[in-house]
């Protein structure tokens, strides 16, 4: 009751609860609370419920709580909770008519994808799995690739059209549920799929075979199982809003304290919010500079690009831009020239960790033979270490191909240190290969120029689709 009474006090919607409340709990300490229906009235008269409605439930919780009536306690219930856990995963298998021949039961893996807190790997057999088949049909399973014991599981593999009709060859254990319901993968390796997906010569003049490529989408459902202790009220709690509230206090420049001058283009901010977010504000605006200077000017950046690195303080996202997003592999004359590299730059300049990461990850999906060895020396030059990994690590699986690439040169001539680590990345490559019972040795490659054959085997068979 005393809640009750602050609900009402600060007018919370949520009162009606706390009357609720009152009526229902068979307890008798309520009985003797309830003798206080003036401090209702008193507080907000209009919700007070009638006098008599408050007697009847009286009376009622003393006939429940009489000697002659079995005391029972508040009512418990609780529910078990069994649904599936989904993910999908999209596998592009390039260079289907070099992967041919490799032998029935060998198998072209994709990536470990995760789902459900297990990882998961789609096997594609060229030749088949089945021995008796004779390489007739192509084989497709899905295979449990982490630890586990009796893991439940719902699949879907669909081999996908090519040509836009959307005419999808879908083998799914979703429509067969009830019937059978989920498979069990005893271990890891167990495995689900169909020995017989598609007869091969039928699969090689179909829409699902383009440009020597197939696409293979793999969903799979983990059963799991839980408790739902969820109680009877609740409160739902909306999403943070603050980073919409400070872009508005940017966007209105109310209480602005400082204005940055950018080619011509003025800025206007809040100190303490740079100062916050950025270190290097910090030391500016309270340790080394004039505090009473209102104005800044930026000579190393464009207008376009302080506006989103400000976007970036204020909001905690990036700017929505289609030249943020562009392709590196667009017809800019040079990736250092591209929105991504610059607002890189920005936040190597200003201190910004977690900006550097997002420009990292939109520079990361442009990887590629011609590109990386320039993503690579911009990853190494503003200190974006994830991105520089990932570079040095395909850099070293396709070797030969990348130093064929004009941007190699570059690193030869301007970037030694890189060279001679893009080497020893190579030579850890090697192990791994070699300790896979890879044929050809990476290093091999990078000793004799390459065997082109080879290359284009390792290159256009794996492409992987997270």
């Amino acid at each position: 009751e005393s809640f009750c009474i602050l609900s009402n006090f600060f007018h919370f919607w949520q009162n009606k609860f706390c009357l609720g409340f009152l009526e229902v709990t068979p307890e008798r300490k309520f009985y003797h609370a309830s003798h206080r229906p003036h401090l209702l009235a008193r507080s907000h008269p209009q919700n007070q419920r009638p006098r008599h409605s408050l007697l009847e439930t009286n009376q009622k919780i003393m006939l429940s709580s009489s000697p002659s009536s079995p005391r029972l306690g508040s009512p418990s219930s609780s529910r078990s909770v069994t649904e599936t856990v989904n993910g999908s995963h999209n596998f592009t298998i390039k260079g289907y008519s070099l992967a041919k021949g490799i032998g029935v039961g060998k198998h072209i893996a994709s990536d470990n994808f995760t789902v459900g807190g297990y990882q998961w790997a789609i096997y594609f057999y060229p030749d088949g799995k089945n021995p008796e088949d004779n390489s007739t049909y192509v084989s497709v399973f899905i295979a449990l690739a982490s630890e586990g014991t009796d893991v439940r599981a719902l699949f879907e593999l669909t081999l996908l059209d090519q040509s836009g009709a959307g005419k999808h060859k879908v083998h799914s254990h979703f429509d067969r549920s009830l019937e059978s319901g989920p498979y069990t993968l005893k271990y890891r390796g167990s495995m689900w799929g169909y020995k017989r997906f598609f007869r091969r010569n039928m699969l090689e003049s179909s829409v699902f075979l383009k440009d020597d490529c197939l696409k293979i989408n793999c969903t799979v459902g983990v059963v799991v199982s839980a408790i739902d202790c969820s109680r009877l009220h609740s409160i739902h709690v909306p999403e943070s809003d603050i980073g919409a509230h400070f872009g508005m206090l940017l966007e209105n420049e109310e209480c602005s304290d400082v204005t940055f001058i950018v080619s011509g283009e003025k800025f206007h901010a809040h100190k303490l919010v740079l100062a916050a977010r950025s270190p290097v504000f910090e030391t500016d605006f309270f340790d080394g500079m004039d505090e009473d200077n209102p104005e800044i000017v930026i000579t190393d950046m464009e207008p376009k690009v302080f506006k989103a690195l400000l976007h970036y303080i204020y909001r905690d996202t990036l700017v929505e831009d289609e030249d943020f997003l562009a392709s590196t592999s667009s017809c800019t004359p040079s990736l250092s020239d591209t929105f991504a590299a610059k607002l890189l730059a920005a936040s190597e300049k200003y201190a910004l960790p977690r900006l550097r990461l997002m420009c990292e990850s939109v520079l990361c999906r442009d990887i590629s033979v011609d590109s990386v060895a320039n993503i690579l020396a911009l990853a190494d030059r503003y200190h974006a270490s994830d991105l520089k990994s990932v570079c040095l690590k395909f850099a070293a699986e396709n070797l030969v191909a990348v130093m064929r690439s004009d941007g190699f040169e570059y690193l030869k001539e301007n970037c030694p240190l890189l060279q001679s680590e893009l080497l020893k990345t190579v030579a850890g490559c090697e192990e791994e290969f070699s300790g896979g019972g890879k044929s050809r040795s990476v290093w091999a490659q990078f000793s004799d120029g390459g065997d082109t054959n080879d290359r284009s085997v390792r290159q256009q068979t794996w492409e992987n689709g997270g």
